[in-house]
């Protein structure tokens, strides 16, 4: 028997319980398939219980540092990593039941769990259950990605996910990848106690960013005691017992590492191959993400992609971004678009990076005629108090149209600080009139302004 719905949602991440929620306001009727967890990447595996281990591991850094701001601690200080993990699972899971008790207690809207395939154009059939509808969204999301790497089917290894189902702090956690999620992890495992070593075969960490932000990155981990190994060609595992060694060839250090957890943190995969999309017409790109058009409207009638598997943002931000435009223009009349977003986001070590629009070297490989301002820590009052002066401020403006065009905030409070530029960003405001803020001493944010009148060629 086939059940008959306006429309079908695929995925019960970021943007699919809210699209859901419009939709069925706006008097439809709603499948939605979970073949999972409820909340997708960013509860279950992602922003939710990661940053609810990025606040313990601050938590234990700033109480080894107590003697800093004066205060003793007179039995030291120690990590339970149990605890720990407790604790995350606790935020995650009270996160996930009330993602699922909002979606199954939705009116016109019916929940299936199950694996979801097309079938054709209209038709998805989950498990012996065929449903069909008229609008069908996909919201799949994404996974770790495992490439061919020479030994790596001979060991055991995390990702992203697994490494949440510790039941042991590592002795010695092996990074293979130094980028976002890699350099979270690496901070907050050291400073729950293991030895870190990262692993990352670019010139640099954080190959996206200025060099000058990826330098003061990988500085603000050495200090902390992770090892940071870039240049790493010929990338080779090895078990070695109840060990793993990582091969390696490197200009200098040594070529071999040995530690009793590996974790892979090369990249992220779209969940598209075993939806059976060519029944449907929908196309891939050559890395299986969903092709979407600017209004996120896929190569069939009627079917829109949103979140990490079209390829065209891959954080939670993007993904309810992605269901406010597709809201928007099916249900309002408008012609909201994808181009028109400015990408922003943060990386949550500590001190973490806010990050909105152009770097300085695309700035300048797009031919605008830059002028830069930058800030260190050090002079920004609030950090000097707070006992945090790593990291800096930058901000790029366009010197012929006065734009913003970008900016990076490395430092405390970065991560918030990063919103009133990105606010200016969005209005369109020529930068001068930022220059003329009265903001609050003391904060970082006060800074902005005169990063930007100290702006420079």
């Amino acid at each position: 028997m086939t059940a008959r719905f306006d429309a079908i949602i695929i995925g019960a991440g970021q943007a699919g319980p809210a699209l859901a929620g419009r939709l069925t306001s706006a008097g439809m009727t709603v499948a939605l398939v979970e073949r999972h967890l409820f909340g997708g990447t960013c509860v279950n595996t992602g922003c939710t219980p990661t940053k609810a281990m990025v606040a313990s591991a601050y938590a234990a850094h700033l109480a080894r540092r107590a003697a800093d701001y004066g205060v003793r601690l007179p039995d030291g200080v120690s990590v339970d990593f149990a605890a720990v993990m407790a604790r995350k699972d606790a935020i995650s899971g009270k996160s996930r039941d009330g993602v699922e008790s909002w979606l199954r207690g939705m009116e016109r809207c019916s929940v299936y769990q199950g694996h979801a395939r097309f079938a054709s154009p209209r038709e998805v059939s989950v498990g012996d259950e065929s449903l069909t509808a008229d609008r069908i969204f996909l919201n799949v999301g994404g996974r770790a990605l495992a490439p061919d790497m020479l030994g790596l089917s001979d060991i055991r290894y995390l990702t992203n996910s697994s490494i949440l189902r510790l039941q042991n702090l590592p002795r010695r956690l092996v990074v293979i990848g130094g980028s976002y999620i890699g350099l979270e992890f690496a901070q907050m495992f050291r400073r729950f106690g293991s030895e870190v070593t990262v692993i990352e075969k670019g010139a640099r960490l954080a190959s996206r960013e200025d060099e000058d932000v990826s330098d003061a990155i990988g500085e603000i981990l050495e200090r902390e005691g992770v090892e940071i190994r870039t240049g790493a060609e010929c990338i080779r595992f090895e078990p070695r017992g109840e060990e793993i060694a990582v091969g390696l060839d490197c200009a200098a250090g040594a070529p071999e590492i040995v530690g009793d957890e590996v974790l892979l943190a090369i990249g992220r995969r779209p969940n598209t191959d075993d939806l059976d999309v060519e029944k449907a017409g929908v196309e891939l790109d050559g890395r299986g993400y969903v092709k979407v058009d600017d209004e996120l409207r896929t190569t069939a009638p009627n079917i829109w992609a949103l979140g990490d598997c079209n390829g065209r943002g891959a954080f939670t931000h993007t993904a309810y971004n992605d269901f406010e435009i597709v809201a928007a223009n099916l249900l309002d009349g408008a012609s909201r678009r994808v181009s028109d977003r400015i990408p922003a986001y943060a990386l949550y070590t500590d001190p973490p990076l806010g990050r909105v629009g152009l770097t300085e070297a695309a700035a300048r490989a797009a031919g605008y005629k830059v002028r830069v301002g930058v800030r260190p820590m050090t002079r920004v009052a609030r950090a000097v108090e707070k006992g945090e002066t790593a990291g800096f401020m930058k901000i790029v403006v366009d010197a012929e149209r006065q734009e913003i065009l970008g900016a990076a905030i490395l430092g405390v409070g970065g991560d918030e600080a990063i919103h009133g530029i990105l606010d200016v960003m969005n209005l369109g405001a020529p930068y001068p009139e930022l220059e003329k803020a009265v903001p609050i001493h003391p904060t970082v944010s006060e800074l902005i302004p005169t990063v930007l009148q100290e702006a420079l060629p």
